[in-house]
């Protein structure tokens, strides 16, 4: 059963001063190269306006603010107030400095008109949210037609051996480290999350339930992460 939204976005408040470190430690620094992948399939351009949803700390908000440049728009949405100061703090402090607009919202209702972005992403969120077909079809109402976002999380490996090896690494690996910041029931979430998540195959008819012409999902780093990539029709 997944758990109401407050008690995840609580979750996502205390893990918001360790949330990057642990990342970066428990990946082996890997995350960075699958947030790259994210936002090139999402595709934005030059001058584009851009969303990334459940933004926590800003990592792809800030890599799509670098693409998009000085004449395009980028809108981080997330409704963890800590992580949000992080993010904000994060993209203040960088040189250039990055402009990012900031909103605290849950992705089910977004604040945001119809067939406004040209791009949008979303790193270890999908998951999260209590209502996953609700957050797709928010997700295709708020893009432009022709528009392609790409959905990065957690994956269940096909593979039994590639399956076991994970849940040792959740186990062994995650949950200890993230004991010494005094967050084990924090991380130990991921495990019950990630049984709940839909496969890529189910995420996919989701998607095009949701209305998305085009939806592909990527299995990455030995089928243990996962990118799923959706584009909207022109004719919409």
């Amino acid at each position: 059963m997944t758990p109401p939204a407050s008690q995840i976005r609580d979750i996502f408040d205390r893990i918001a001063p360790v949330y990057d470190q642990l990342n970066n430690s428990l990946s082996l620094g890997q995350h960075r190269i699958w947030k790259l992948m994210a936002v090139k399939w999402s595709d934005p351009q030059p001058g584009n306006i851009c969303l990334d949803l459940c933004c926590g700390s800003g990592d792809l908000a800030q890599l799509l603010a670098r693409k998009v440049g000085n004449t395009g728009k980028v809108y981080g949405v997330d409704f963890s107030k800590a992580q949000l100061a992080i993010a904000k703090t994060r993209a203040e402090t960088h040189y250039p400095p990055l402009s990012i607009n900031w909103i605290e919202s849950d992705v089910l209702t977004l604040p945001c008109d119809d067939n406004y972005f040209n791009s949008a992403t979303m790193g270890y969120g999908l998951r999260n949210v209590t209502d996953i077909p609700r957050c797709l079809k928010e997700l295709y109402r708020v893009l432009k037609p022709g528009a392609k976002a790409a959905i990065l999380d957690f994956n269940r490996p096909t593979q039994g051996s590639l399956r076991t090896f994970q849940q040792w690494y959740l186990d062994k690996i995650v949950v200890p480290a993230a004991k010494s910041f005094g967050l084990t029931e924090e991380y130990a979430y991921i495990a019950p999350s990630l049984d709940r998540f839909p496969t890529g195959q189910e995420q996919v008819a989701l998607a095009h339930q949701a209305g998305f012409s085009t939806a592909t999902h990527y299995p990455i780093a030995a089928g243990m992460m996962g990118v799923l990539v959706l584009s909207k029709g022109l004719g919409v």
